[in-house]
């Protein structure tokens, strides 16, 4: 099945019911030991979008871009995710996942193609709700990471993330103090884990009915 072939199949399929918190659950980190961590949000939920970005290579291959966020004071410091980000005045969910990935990786908005969405995905501890937003490009890309925010830019290939053992599972420490088991995919001896991978493999479940 040829590049074209496989979004014409997505767009249709993003149009019917989606999987869900059916994919999530499988790849949600569980604590071990006594030591948890508590989120107690007074706040709504700020809204957010990330953009799964495919794309084909020069070998044929389809692909999207992750990025490695640099290291900071927050939830998600040196982690794995897709572009995205927090939602400005104004903005939908679609508006923001454009206009970060601009902005993070570099590509032009105006030179890509929405498909869809995914689920809307509440991200516990850093109180955000994610709308994953499907999108094609139009062009050859060439990435520019903005080094603000970006340490890393991956590029994982999407017969990768459908391979059937794609998901991983290991213990982690997050935040420094909090040990779990955490299912996962890994990339460049990266690992993905949290509300991305929950995300992802609401992704490759879709991907999965249609290939």
């Amino acid at each position: 099945m040829n590049f074209c072939e496989i979004i014409d199949r997505l767009k249709d399929r993003l149009l019917d019911p989606l999987p869900g918190d059916f994919a999530h659950a499988p790849m949600r980190a569980i604590p071990i030991g006594d030591l948890t961590p508590r989120f107690d949000h007074s706040l709504p939920p700020k809204p957010g979008g990330v953009l799964i970005l495919l794309y084909e290579d020069d070998a044929g291959s389809i692909r999207f871009p992750l990025i490695k966020r640099q290291e900071y004071t927050g939830a998600h410091s040196g982690q794995v995710s897709l572009p995205g980000g927090k939602a400005e005045q104004g903005e939908d969910p679609i508006d923001t996942a454009l206009r970060e990935c601009e902005e993070e990786i570099g590509v032009d908005k105006n030179t890509l193609t929405v498909l869809g969405r995914l689920t809307n995905f509440f991200v516990i501890p850093s109180n955000f709700i994610i709308t994953p937003v499907v999108a094609i490009a139009d062009s050859p890309l060439v990435f520019k990471p903005d080094p603000y925010e970006v340490a890393r830019i991956l590029s994982f290939r999407l017969s990768d993330l459908l391979n059937d053992d794609a998901i991983k599972n290991k213990e982690i420490v997050a935040a420094g103090k909090f040990r779990l088991m955490a299912p996962h995919f890994e990339i460049d001896g990266e690992i993905v884990w949290g509300a991305t991978a929950m995300m992802l493999n609401e992704f490759r479940s879709i991907l999965r009915d249609i290939i």
